[in-house]
């Protein structure tokens, strides 16, 4: 049986118009690009006097050290946050209302709050009230509290998505729901919605940016300063191209790391036999889910005498 069951396939015409409006629009982007370095071009932006500052080594200095604090701000708010995720995603899947209202009030708070106004709280509110933070901390924690209420919800969806008999055949061989979340339904969600997670730690790492607002050193005051510059001619343009091949270069490290881990994820040795064995007699549905249990816990292959002793407890 070919075709899709998400749409229909399209025909000769559909095919052609897609072509064609596919062409279209490429040339439309490529004009838009072509304009803007053309008045760049017209506006002597890429001369020589532009760039001369860059000639400095203490210049490249600079911008390496703001890149490490950028990086420094990054690594602990994507850390937090991913931590925070799974600690809000838990207690909105709990069973017990006392736990899973107040966490949902409490992670729809943080998602409604946005990340600038957290900063300024953070970092000119808090002196008020006698309490004196750094703006690394307030970048940082800022950045934990929003993002970590949205990879929560990620999280939450990536479980609640699953198939309501992944949950129910550990619960058929004893497992508590602890349990079945840590050894069946976290793992699955976790490479499900992989792709929306590493999608949220890259506007983590852009988020970053919002630092400058409240004087934290990172690559996009630098920038500022720099360009603002008079002894190297105020290379405003100059600073922006270099940050922004800077931000995406990072950006695109992070999104080939998560390649590489998702690859290995899918490749680990404790689910390929039970993969394997799933692929190579399909008709045995009725272990599939006790043996997946098995090789996740270490445990090798299900052979029916450990349920009791082993995946029970």
């Amino acid at each position: 049986m070919s075709g899709s069951v998400l749409y229909d396939v399209p025909g000769p015409r559909a095919i052609a118009r897609n072509r064609v409006i596919g062409v279209i629009t490429v040339i439309v982007v490529i004009a838009i690009i072509g304009f803007f370095v053309w008045r760049l071009i017209a506006t002597g932006q890429f001369s020589a006097e532009k760039w001369i500052g860059f000639t400095y080594t203490r210049i490249w200095e600079q911008i390496a050290m703001a890149t490490l604090r950028t990086l420094a701000a990054f690594g602990a708010a994507a850390v937090g946050a991913l931590i925070l995720g799974f600690v809000l995603a838990i207690g909105r899947l709990s069973d017990r209302a006392w736990i899973r209202w107040p966490v949902t009030v409490v992670t729809e708070f943080m998602r409604a709050v946005p990340v600038l106004v957290m900063m300024f709280l953070l970092y000119y509110g808090l002196p008020v009230i006698g309490v004196d933070m750094p703006s690394y901390w307030a970048v940082v924690i800022a950045l934990i509290a929003y993002n970590g209420s949205v990879l929560a919800e990620v999280i939450r969806a990536g479980v609640e998505s699953l198939p309501r008999g992944q949950g129910e055949a550990g619960y058929s061989i004893g497992l508590r729901k602890s349990g079945v979340m840590r050894l069946i339904l976290l793992p699955q969600a976790i490479r499900a919605m992989m792709p929306v997670i590493i999608s949220q730690l890259v506007v983590t790492l852009k988020d970053t940016a919002l630092g400058f607002i409240i004087t934290y050193e990172e690559l996009l005051l630098l920038a500022k300063q720099l360009g603002a510059a008079n002894t190297i001619g105020r290379p405003i343009v100059q600073m922006t191209m270099v940050v922004a091949v800077i931000y995406i270069g990072m950006c695109l490290l992070l999104s080939l790391l998560a390649k590489v881990a998702e690859k290995r994820m899918s490749r680990s040795p404790k689910v390929q036999g039970a993969v394997q064995h799933l692929d190579a007699d399909p008709r045995k549905h009725d272990g599939t889910d006790t043996e997946l249990i098995a090789a996740q816990r270490g445990a090798g292959k299900f052979d029916g005498t450990s349920t009791g002793s082993g995946l029970g407890r």
